[in-house]
């Protein structure tokens, strides 16, 4: 049986483009790696932000839905992002800077066993700076050297991801039965998994919530991408999702990577995403995200789409 690695990426929906492209670049200090559009609407940005390359496991992406309202929380829903920075006094950094750019944010607490501070960014999704405490991180994650945080205290990557479900027992199956996850710590109404022993690069944090489901809007989060090596796991995996009985999407060329989505039975979107080619097929390290990408099936579009869209800049 293959291994789930960790995060791939996870996908939120935004209602403005420049503003979200303002705060994950100039506060967060993360690099948009990929400006392109949603190949299945492409009206429509969809931006990639993350490390150097926008390596698998750093990534956060974004549609940009204009008219879209705003989000009634609840659950069936993915709920928190976690994303790692290196110390507790990575942490004290990020809460005066937080404090000086006027971002929402706690005090300094604990989360799934971790120093955390929680924040939200200007549309209300809701994310937590965790310390990774000098723990292992993928090796192929890169940062970027152009990014305006000190560098001893830039953020890393993706850390625990929380989903909240009204029947906690049955997305624990699909993670543990299915995709090969082990669950760490169980309470009454919350369970810990990991993809990677002792790793929050593959942590999920599982809360049951009864009551309506989310009702999604700006800052909500659309799904969370999983690893697979390559196209022969995903092939793999493609198999045990339609074991299991869930409706699949298929396998799904994204030109970027190759991708597989399956809702399960709460109503969770995950999808599955090879780490290859990356958002190096089409540009060099240096351009990446300085003009708009198309894949190869969009391009004789091209006009017609840039026509569309407003500026970033």
């Amino acid at each position: 049986m293959y291994k789930i690695p960790g995060h791939h990426h996870i996908s939120m929906i935004t209602k403005n483009a420049k503003m979200n492209n303002l705060f994950y670049q100039k506060v967060l200090g993360l690099r948009l790696v990929k400006k392109t559009v949603n190949q299945d609407d492409p009206s429509m940005y969809h931006l990639f932000y993350g490390d150097l390359t926008g390596s698998a496991g750093t990534e956060l992406t974004f549609f940009e839905m204009p008219i879209v309202g705003r989000t009634v929380r609840g659950t069936n829903a993915i709920t928190q992002i976690g994303l790692l920075v290196p110390s507790f006094e990575s942490l004290e950094y990020w809460k005066k800077r937080f404090e000086l750019l006027d971002v929402k944010h706690g005090e300094i607490t604990k989360y799934a066993g971790r120093d955390a501070l929680h924040f939200e960014d200007t549309e209300g999704l809701r994310m937590i700076l965790l310390n990774n405490n000098g723990e292992e991180t993928p090796e192929y994650w890169t940062a970027w050297e152009d990014s305006n945080v000190e560098q001893k205290h830039r953020i890393l990557g993706m850390g625990t991801v929380e989903i909240t479900v009204r029947y906690l027992e049955r997305t624990a199956k699909t993670l543990t039965d299915m995709l090969g996850y082990v669950e760490v710590t169980r309470s009454e109404n919350e369970a810990i998994f990991q993809s990677i022993a002792g790793q929050a690069f593959g942590e999920i944090v599982l809360k049951q919530q009864v009551g309506p489901s989310e009702k999604p809007g700006r800052g909500s989060i659309h799904h969370l991408a999983i690893r697979v090596k390559n196209m022969d796991e995903l092939r793999y995996w493609e198999e045990q999702v339609k074991d299991r009985g869930f409706h699949s999407s298929g396998v799904v060329d994204r030109y970027y990577f190759q991708s597989l989505y399956f809702r399960d039975s709460n109503g969770i979107l995950f999808e599955l995403a090879t780490d290859g080619p990356g958002f190096t097929a089409d540009s060099t390290v240096e351009a990446l995200g300085k003009k708009l990408d198309l894949p190869p099936f969009l391009e004789g579009k091209r006009a017609e789409i840039e026509a569309n869209l407003k500026p970033l800049d």
